[in-house]
């Protein structure tokens, strides 16, 4: 991770530097004509022609300036997408930990509604699937109607929607105020999604997930 941040950075310090170059090219030129130019000159015609390189310069200097801050918007994009993905890896190897052994579990905070200890461990992983999801659709790798899709089918399984009706008053808790407002908006979405799979009827339950292990034809 250091080392992309590390390329990241030097991508915007290269591209700032090639900018701010040309931009001192360009407001030097003039100076530069103007000491090797001879004497016998003719001013006049050389004004036309330095309104002419103004304008140019003009346009180059804006499009210098536009470059430098495309890289520099590039260089923000990038810096969110892998602190996005240090905090979900250092969230995964927390989970992991957790799982690891049953005393860690309860360091983490009392699940809203009373459950056995193997459904919490359960709901640990679904509480990593979610929060995958939710930042995914934060760096805007899903559209609203692709995720709502994406929830909608996770809840109609059993596991889902026991996650959702334990954590999801503390998903609207802590993000309806949140400031970023993809972040309400996908707690927006998967609340509708568990409300519309809760009044369809009753969940997949889990051991109706997977067909029952053949058994070997006796002789």
């Amino acid at each position: 991770m250091p080392s992309n941040r590390r390329t990241v950075r030097q991508y915007g310090l290269h591209w700032g530097s090639v900018g701010i170059a040309v931009v001192a090219l360009v407001l030097a030129t003039p100076f530069a004509l103007n000491s090797l130019a001879p004497k016998d000159l003719d001013w006049g015609r050389l004004s036309d022609i330095s309104q002419t390189y103004g304008a140019i310069s003009a346009f180059v200097s804006a499009a210098a300036l536009i470059g430098v801050a495309l890289s520099l918007v590039y260089q923000a994009r990038q810096t969110h997408i892998q602190n996005e993905e240090a905090h979900r890896s250092a969230h995964r190897e927390l989970v992991l930990l957790t799982l690891s052994d049953p005393a860690y579990q309860v360091c983490w905070e009392p699940p809203n509604t009373r459950m056995t200890q193997e459904r919490w461990r359960q709901l640990l992983v679904a509480n990593l699937i979610v929060s995958m999801w939710s930042s995914d659709y934060k760096l805007g790798l899903y559209d609203d109607r692709t995720m709502l899709a994406v929830l909608s089918d996770y809840f109609r399984g059993e596991i889902g929607r026991a996650y959702w009706h334990n954590s999801g008053p503390s998903w609207r808790a802590y993000f309806n105020e949140s400031r970023h407002a993809r972040q309400r908006r996908f707690v927006n979405l998967a609340e509708k999604a568990y409300t519309t799979a809760v009044a369809a009827g009753p969940p997949l339950l889990t051991r109706d997930y997977f067909e029952p292990p053949s058994t070997p034809a006796t002789q």
